[in-house]
């Protein structure tokens, strides 16, 4: 192939030159694809191959890969289906491409996070929860004389097997003396019983209990057995005339008495107010059902084994562990079948095909690095890598041919240990005459690919061009490339240093912790009697193979006791006594908390879940151009304040569309779409407030900047200028100020978060708390968020981030290692020093990784 590639990579052609024949068979060949930011841009992918499309975050390579290539595959499936089977299925756009040839059906694997769901779980995702449940149907060890179950019996998403007492959730809502009264030393009269009502309905009830006879003055701890517990949980709801205490001008009135209990559970079962609902809430104790152990499954169920285990038992183990338990069922064969068939159901030939069946789905996840998970995990726990590989497992078992699955970022949340098994798992995928396209940013997956389409140079309007299209070795010689120094080190301009921000760039060593934050015998998850040592004042970096407890250790323990400390309870008044600060059970002694005055979580969680919430409006700047538009002397002259130019109320929106900028259109037989709004063209405001205009600009206009943009247009406005700065340093010049919450990824609102901390008055004292931040960034974006990072420490604050990418960990003050796996395995800190003393232990399975990075 032709290497001379460093033509303008804005001029044609866009791709290496190929033989006649390649260019002919075994290429998808798109021509004129303006996706988003695509520029028109021409390239082929060969089929039967690993190619992975790299380039800066924003810079179009998703647009090609989902939004053009699969979107395209999708659309022409879809036109092969009856229109009114059409309507049933959630259909993706129609590209804006001029030709797409030789482009085969296309499977789409994108990161997203658990299904908000308490009934969903790795087996049902898997599917393999199905296989189990027919194992101890068909072949499981029943009590004498109990018939044989179906299926549905051992699930708890069913009626058939779902626990009558917590209805197959496993979870059980209850209250008890101490959730009702927390300070047994108060009387009725001085508020004992927190759970009821305040104000009138509280003293209704005291006065009915003086009225029934009951002792409202004496401390609730000195009242008798009896009382207590009618008081608290009688069914019984008695009427009588009740003459008001201490109120000689009330008339009498018939009163009814409630318990404690039966207030409290009425409460949530009818009131309308979540605000009711949510302060009953605080008198109930949450914990495991009684009747099923947490199950959520029937008795007849739980009294069904194989191996010695109910289902219950199965589900709860790691996989690496389940495999183990059924191999030897799998090896059976003539005369042990038969033998083991005598006794129990365990060893008959369809517990032997069921087994084997499972073995080998188990395995694939076994290879994929995901032993540690349990078939019983809620996939809400599950982070987006581990949904993603899972959805790959499943996807290895369909036995597809010829079809192209489009991947985002399979190795997101990976640990470079878990990383190889991956591109073990993408080339089998390969093998099986499939094709496979991976947006990436992990360069050594990058490197291991059969081609490469590089996206860019930049983000936004600056990028969306094809700079190279060919063999990985190829790429060397695209100086245009952002990637090529990251994919060759050669090409750096200079060794790769921890970047800081300008006051400590000169630092050569790791800064040295002020004080120390220690947490003692922490237990939660696979964490046994951890001591935890967090030196504040610098940059830590968590690290770990998936499953390790690195989430579980900073995202959960870590947040919750700083949390409890920081925002203790405070009781509504005259219901309980003064709270006090409580650490969460999962943890003992706690030390060196009062050296922080604050705690930010910065996560991936969207910044909204509708278009009406955007980048303008997160990080507040949408404030400061709405004063400065109601400042215009047309919109003075007019009576125009702040507020009419909000596309959020009433006024000056489009009342057409309601300030959304588009409307649903409903088609007979088709499936309904969406479409510019006709009133307001998509501008979301209506003409007389499109009338008023800044330095020439309406305020639609402003929206449809670019950070870039808008950083020139709106200069003059200080705090608006300084919001657009950290934007822009945390490298999301790209986005428009307009663009809605639900077009951004996980770590775009990740940044945009950690850009509106960055824009506030730095006081110091802070924790800052950052679970996988890299995810989704080009190495080159990595960097900028780096030096933003090492801003936050440089003014006196606290970072802590759970992280897999090893520049990131070189570049950190702090190490702390967990492991020596996942799941069971893990919950160990293994060694925690700077980046150099982890390096050297021979006990990490992060240290050979770490020493690869950056020479150390």
């Amino acid at each position: 192939m032709d290497s001379n590639l460093t033509v303008d990579p804005r001029t044609a052609p866009q791709q290496p030159t190929m033989p006649e024949a390649d260019a002919q068979d075994g290429f998808v060949k798109v021509r004129g694809a303006r996706e988003n930011n695509l520029h028109n841009v021409d390239v082929d992918v060969p089929r039967d191959s690993i190619v992975a499309f790299t380039g800066v975050s924003g810079s179009g390579k998703s647009s090609l890969a989902f939004g053009t290539i699969f979107a395209e595959a999708q659309r022409r499936y879809f036109e092969s289906v009856a229109p009114y089977a059409r309507r049933l299925i959630q259909q993706g756009h129609n590209p804006k491409v001029e030709m797409i040839t030789g482009l085969p059906p296309a499977v789409a694997l994108q990161q997203r996070r658990g299904t908000a769901t308490a009934r969903s779980s790795v087996g049902t995702l898997t599917t393999l929860s199905n296989s189990l449940r027919m194992l101890f149907s068909r072949a499981g060890s029943y009590p004498e004389g109990v018939s044989q179950l179906d299926s549905d019996a051992f699930s708890p998403n069913t009626a058939a097997g779902a626990c009558p007492e917590c209805h197959g959730l496993g979870i059980a809502h209850t209250v008890t003396e101490s959730s009702l009264v927390p300070d047994p030393s108060l009387s009725i009269q001085d508020g004992a019983i927190a759970a009821w009502p305040g104000a009138w309905q509280g003293k209704n009830l005291r006065d009915i209990l003086t009225h029934l006879g009951y002792d409202v003055d004496t401390p609730w701890r000195k009242l008798p057995r009896k009382d207590r517990d009618w008081i608290l949980f009688t069914d019984e709801q008695p009427v009588v005339e009740v003459t008001p205490q201490r109120d000689r001008v009330a008339k009498p009135y018939k009163g009814r008495f409630w318990s404690a209990k039966s207030y409290v559970l009425h409460t949530l079962a009818d009131s309308k107010s979540s605000t009711m609902r949510e302060r009953v809430l605080r008198f109930m104790e949450t914990g495991q059902c009684p009747l099923c152990g947490g199950s959520g499954l029937r008795p007849e169920a739980l009294a069904v084994t194989f191996a010695g285990k109910t289902i219950a038992e199965l589900n709860a183990l790691p996989m690496s562990e389940l495999a183990a338990i059924i191999r030897p069922t799998t090896e059976l064969t003539g005369a042990g079948t038969a033998s083991r068939a005598q006794t129990s159901g365990e060893g008959n030939e369809v517990a032997v095909a069921i087994t084997r069946d499972l073995l080998s789905r188990v395995t694939v996840l076994l290879d994929l690095g995901l032993g540690y998970l349990a078939l019983g995990r809620p996939t809400p726990t599950l982070s987006p890598g581990e949904m993603q590989r899972l959805r790959i497992a499943t996807q290895l078992r369909s036995g597809l041919f010829g079809v192209i699955y489009v991947l985002d970022e399979p190795s997101a949340g990976l640990h470079p240990a878990d990383a190889e098994p991956l591109l073990a798992v993408l080339n089998q995928l390969k093998s099986s005459g499939n094709s496979v396209f991976v947006v990436e940013h992990n360069m050594d997956l990058v490197r291991a690919a059969d081609w490469l389409v590089d996206v860019g140079p930049d983000a936004g309007e600056g990028g969306g061009h094809i700079l190279y299209s060919g063999p990985v070795a190829g790429l060397a010689a695209v100086q245009e490339s952002v990637t090529r120094p990251f994919l060759f080190p050669e090409f750096a301009p200079s060794p790769h240093e921890p970047l800081r921000s300008d006051n400590a760039s000169q630092q050569a060593k790791p800064r040295p912790p002020k004080e120390w934050l220690t947490l003692h015998n922490i237990n939660r998850h696979n964490l046994r009697d951890v001591h935890a040592e967090f030196p504040l004042g610098v940059l830590t970096a968590v690290t770990g193979v998936s499953g390790s407890g690195k989430s579980t250790l900073v995202s959960h323990v870590l947040a919750e006791v700083v949390g409890a400390a920081l925002h203790p309870e405070t009781p509504e008044s005259g219901n309980q006594a003064a709270a006090t600060p409580q650490t969460p059970d999962a943890v003992g002694l706690v030390s060196g908390l009062h050296q922080l005055d604050r705690l930010v979580k910065v996560d991936q969680k969207p910044i909204g879940r509708t278009p009406r919430s955007n980048l303008a409006t997160y990080t507040g700047l949408f404030d400061g151009v709405r004063k400065e538009f109601a400042a215009t002397d047309e919109a003075r002259s007019r009576g125009y304040g702040a507020g009419r130019f909000s596309f959020n109320v009433a006024g000056g929106r489009c009342e057409t569309c309601q300030g959304e900028g588009f409307v649903s259109v409903e088609l007979l037989f088709l499936p309904g779409s969406y479409g510019p709004c006709p009133e307001c063209h998509g501008s979301r405001f209506n003409p007389e407030t499109l009338e008023v205009t800044y330095r020439g600009c309406t305020i639609a206009e402003v929206l449809g900047m670019t950070v870039n943009a808008a950083s020139e247009f709106l200069a003059e406005l200080p705090g608006v200028a300084r919001s657009l700065q950290t934007l822009r340093e945390v490298g999301l010049g790209y986005l428009r100020l307009g663009q809605p919450a639900t077009e951004l990824s996980g770590g775009e609102a990740q940044r945009i978060k950690l850009a509106t901390e960055l824009q506030r008055i730095q006081r110091g004292h802070t924790l800052y708390l950052l679970d996988e931040p890299t995810t989704g960034l080009h190495p080159a974006d990595v960097q900028l968020l780096m030096a933003q990072l090492h801003k936050l420490v440089d003014a006196g604050n606290t970072v802590i981030v759970v992280e897999h990418e090893m520049d990131v960990v070189a570049g950190a003050d702090w190490v702390i290692d967990l492991g020596p796996g996942g799941g069971d395995a893990g919950g160990q800190i293994m060694v925690a020093g700077p980046p150099t003393v982890v390096a050297g232990s021979s006990t990490s399975r992060t240290a050979p990784y770490l020493t690869a990075a950056r020479g150390l």
